[in-house]
């Protein structure tokens, strides 16, 4: 699912993360990328750690949501910082906690995440909400095999 953030929605979460200087830095990413996400997290990926070695077939942004849709999915800290943060938006402690917690989560399962590259995946998940990131965006897993009816 190819997301983009509106130009109000950079300069609304702009004004709520005015002081994070790695929020910042993912937003002018976001801002030169017009607000695509996938090209914003690619940009600050590289800028970070370099060009990344990959089969040509995957996509570092899908193979870092699978990974995180495994940890985060399950997570019900996360999940409630997230209802927190949704019934007060706008709220810069609960913002940047929700950044810091993503971090942490990944950090916690092997996938070292720079905060501003979460900056850009918290604002994702925030577009297309928690439920529509654990399930709608996961790919179709191939229905191999079948039922047999139950005697």
């Amino acid at each position: 699912m190819d997301a983009q953030l509106s130009l109000t929605e950079i300069s609304v979460a702009r004004e709520i993360l005015q002081d994070y200087d790695p929020a910042q830095h993912a937003l002018n990413h976001l801002e030169k990328h017009n607000g695509k996400v996938e090209s914003a997290f690619a940009d600050l990926w590289i800028e970070k750690n370099g060009q990344p070695l990959m089969q040509q077939s995957k996509s570092l942004w899908q193979v870092t949501l699978k990974v995180l849709r495994e940890e985060l999915c399950g997570d019900d800290g996360f999940r409630g910082q997230l209802k927190e943060y949704n019934k007060n938006p706008g709220s810069s402690p609960l913002l940047t906690g929700l950044i810091i917690s993503l971090v942490g989560v990944a950090t916690a399962h092997g996938l070292a995440i720079d905060p501003a590259i979460a900056t850009v995946i918290v604002l994702y998940i925030l577009k297309i909400g928690l439920n529509i990131f654990c399930e709608y965006t996961e790919p179709p897993v191939s229905n191999s095999a079948t039922l047999a009816p139950q005697n």
